[in-house]
């Protein structure tokens, strides 16, 4: 009987399927998440746990230079107050 896996997008945990089974059955308790990035272009995302879903989610997410936010600061006379 051939297996495969799926690997946790985050983590690295595998869960093994044998390729007779739908994977939903391995897949049970797991999240997947479908990127669609254009015609007939998907990238899948599998997890093993809303924790490493939120982590993965967190990384995708530019950060914005402390810098830029420092340049942002209280003014003298009030809230970023121009004259």
């Amino acid at each position: 009987m051939p297996k495969g896996d799926f690997s946790c997008s985050w983590c690295g945990e595998k869960v093994e399927f044998s390729t007779e089974e739908p994977p939903c059955k391995a897949l049970t308790g797991w999240l997947v998440v479908s990127h669609w990035k254009g015609l007939r272009s998907v990238d899948h995302y599998y997890f093993c746990s809303f924790t490493c879903l939120r982590r993965w989610a967190s990384a995708q997410v530019p950060e914005i230079p402390e810098v830029f936010l420092k340049a942002f600061g209280e003014e003298p006379g009030g809230e970023n107050t121009r004259p």
